[in-house]
């Protein structure tokens, strides 16, 4: 994979402005993922749901014989501000120096009301 970040534009933190995927590279799209465990069971705080839902990315990931190294795309949904913080820590621990192109939106609310964050992504991998 290839990044571009031009060199006119602010330094992205943590992510790419583009990410070109190679020829016969093969693509995943990933269903966005939640902060639910094994049972279905979401817990009531931001940094556990965020620790939950990019371990649900990283078992996407394995089950295509990807890892997060293999990210091009993440858009990333946290309700509320207040979540910011403890989202991108954990978002960081998981990417690393990985810094796919990426989305960031704090919204009102997802499918349900106990859902306060969702993580979707794009991996490629040649």
């Amino acid at each position: 994979m290839k990044s571009y970040n031009p060199a006119d534009m602010p330094a992205p933190n943590g992510y790419s402005y583009g990410v070109e995927v190679p020829p016969n590279a093969r693509v995943l799209f990933c269903a966005g993922q939640i902060g639910a465990d094994a049972e279905g069971k979401i817990p009531a705080d931001a940094r556990t749901q965020s620790e939950l839902a990019w371990k649900n990315v990283g078992k996407v990931l394995a089950a295509a014989g990807m890892g997060f190294e293999n990210l091009v795309r993440v858009n990333n949904y946290v309700v509320g501000a207040e979540n910011l913080a403890a989202y991108r820590e954990v978002r960081g621990q998981f990417l690393g120096k990985n810094a796919p192109a990426s989305t960031l939106l704090v919204v009102a609310g997802l499918a349900q009301p106990n859902i306060l964050v969702e993580v979707e992504v794009v991996a490629a991998k040649e």
